[in-house]
């Protein structure tokens, strides 16, 4: 067991230094949380207020980003792209490739409503509804539950890309915090290769990877790329990049997308709704710092943390924002090694701790309102994983993420008692100004134990936490979908931290299901055990070889946590 351990450390010490990312500075620890769990300890609040730290410290940023040359030039580009009737697709993974999901739901989503409630000016509109898309790394299967070693190839995301058919005038826009995400950086190389322009936005300086990384030093040279950084100081979790990269990256995709459709808006039917994007977000940050909104938001971890100390499930309900509580819910399974979303048919496997439906629709439905289309999953067949040269034992048992296996994640208002018959469960409905199912809801959660309900919006007299924000209108909605993520990443990642999964500001139940998190393991072990890259290399892909004995067998265990649990007794 040693010796196996041992040999895959040194191969990963010497042959996988491309993804040994402790120099990038997202991949760091932020000194502004660097006590969070402490934070936590002493108060809700005070564990917030550090969180919202590094949230205030996008703002200068933003701005910048905001008023930059390169931003304007994506947002022309994008705006030129809609007019001329080609293809634009924004492509991320992980925490990225559910914002890209999100940016052509809103769009699609925004063109639906209009022809629903005013079918003059759509017909003014009509030849823009299909020409937004979005990759996610493992397809639609991987927005709610993570396919992460998808990430670590190239001929993935190359794939992706000529399912799209992108060609010349189509336009990629490539979303990855590091810069160096392996697939990401395929859909951009084979979309110039193909004739397409592209666009790069990253959260760290451009030279940064392009300096000490191969793959990323290639695309970024390519002829018709260019590349948006933003260099971002460390996430309020370490390495954790769903938080403060992908809000910002969620800003600047969703304003230069909002910018170039009120543009021809205001060409079709001499009606926009143009804002300032960085004083908008200044609002937003602002409220969430309000005494009000962080009691709320302090109140509803607390919350949380009760039902799940009880070894309770969490169950929440929302519509037109449901898309935006399944990626934070997604996201907190590899984050902290918690059990993933069940499938319908799945009777055995642990429930996860908190699950997404919509009180208002069906499943097939939901989906629909959620994606804005039909699903676009992958079925490759093994001639097909075999033709893009990936590894044998990947191709000999390709992952079951088709869309009849998505369609077995119940999101609809389909009744569901195993979510309700444990002795401590909650329903809590999550809505806006703009949509707030209050009625539906209290309806479909009579048969949990408790019911609270989270409005982010103006006053709410039935809401158990409120949030005082009114988001400015857009196409999009963008503030809206803003305000609930940056919302929810606090809950979620306050809950967890008071659950011990976090250790300083460090998330000790990390799950290595990819090489970037293995490094990021190795990383977390050798800061908090006091040993070198190596030793804590070894420790790792040890604790890995233990942890395939049988009496592991149906538990979701952190190597990371176990191995630092292990030196810890040892010493």
């Amino acid at each position: 067991m040693r010796s196996e351990a041992i040999k895959k450390a040194v191969n990963f010490i010497e042959n996988e230094t491309e993804y040994h990312l402790g120099f990038l500075p997202v991949e760091q620890s932020n000194p502004r949380t660097k006590y969070l769990d402490r934070d936590f300890s002493e108060s809700e609040e005070k564990g917030v207020r550090a969180l919202l730290s590094v949230d205030q410290a996008l703002l200068s940023l933003a701005e910048k980003t905001l008023n930059g040359q390169k931003f304007i030039q994506m947002s022309d580009a994008i705006y030129k792209a809609l007019n001329s009737g080609n293809k634009i697709v924004f492509s991320g993974c992980g925490a990225t490739g559910r914002l890209s999901i999100l940016l052509e739901s809103a769009y699609r989503n925004f063109f639906k409503k209009t022809q629903d409630e005013n079918p003059e000016a759509y017909a003014k509109l009509a030849d823009l509804s299909d020409l937004v898309f979005s990759i996610m790394t493992g397809g639609d299967y991987a927005l709610i539950r993570s396919v992460e070693f998808f990430e670590d190839y190239q001929e993935f995301g190359k794939e992706q890309v000529k399912e799209l058919d992108l060609g010349s005038g189509d336009l990629l826009i490539g979303i990855t915090a590091t810069g160096e995400t392996t697939s990401i950086l395929g859909t951009v190389s084979e979309a110039v290769d193909r004739g397409a322009n592209a666009f790069l936005i990253i959260c760290v300086e451009e030279e940064i990877p392009k300096k000490r990384l191969k793959r990323a030093r290639q695309v970024f040279e390519k002829t018709n790329v260019t590349v948006i950084d933003m260099a971002c100081e460390p996430m309020a979790i370490a390495g954790s990049t769903r938080m403060q990269s992908t809000t910002l990256e969620q800003l600047i995709a969703g304003a230069a997308l909002e910018i170039a459709l009120n543009r021809i808006i205001q060409e079709r039917l001499g009606d926009s709704s143009l804002i300032d994007y960085k004083d908008a977000f200044k609002d937003l940050i602002d409220i969430l710092q309000q005494k009000e909104s962080v009691s709320a938001i302090a109140a509803c971890i607390k919350f949380e943390e009760e039902i799940y100390r009880k070894d309770g499930l969490i169950t929440y309900y929302a519509d037109d924002l449901l898309l935006d509580i399944l990626t934070d819910t997604t996201e907190r399974s590899p984050t902290f090694s918690l059990p993933p979303f069940r499938k319908c048919d799945d009777k055995t496997s642990a429930q996860s701790l908190a699950f997404a439906k919509n009180p208002t629709l069906d499943s097939s439905s939901a989906w629909q309102k959620v994606l804005g289309r039909a699903p676009r999953c992958i079925s490759w067949t093994y001639d097909d994983y075999i033709r893009m040269g990936v590894a044998s034992d990947i191709a000999s048992n390709p992952p079951q993420i088709t869309t009849e296996e998505l369609m077995k994640f119940t999101i609809g208002n389909e009744s569901d008692s195993s979510r309700s018959e444990k002795t401590e469960n909650a329903a809590i409905l999550i809505g806006s100004d703009k949509n707030m199912p209050i009625k539906e809801f209290k309806k479909i959660a009579e048969p949990y134990k408790k019911q609270k309900i989270l409005h982010v919006g103006t006053s709410q007299k039935q809401a158990d936490f409120n949030i005082p924000y009114s988001a400015p209108i857009t196409p999009l909605c963008l503030f809206d979908h803003l305000a609930v993520k940056l919302t929810m990443n606090i809950i979620s990642t306050g809950s967890m931290v008071k659950m011990g999964k976090v250790t300083g500001n460090w998330m000790t139940s990390l799950n290595i299901s990819n090489k970037k998190l293995i490094d990021r393991g190795v990383r977390l072990i050798s800061e908090l055990c006091d040993l070198n890259y190596q030793d804590a290399c070894i420790e790792l892909f040890t604790s890995q070889e233990m942890l395939k004995d049988s009496r592991y067998e149906g538990q979701v265990l952190s190597a990371v946590e176990y191995t630092i649990n292990r030196i810890e007794e040892r010493n």
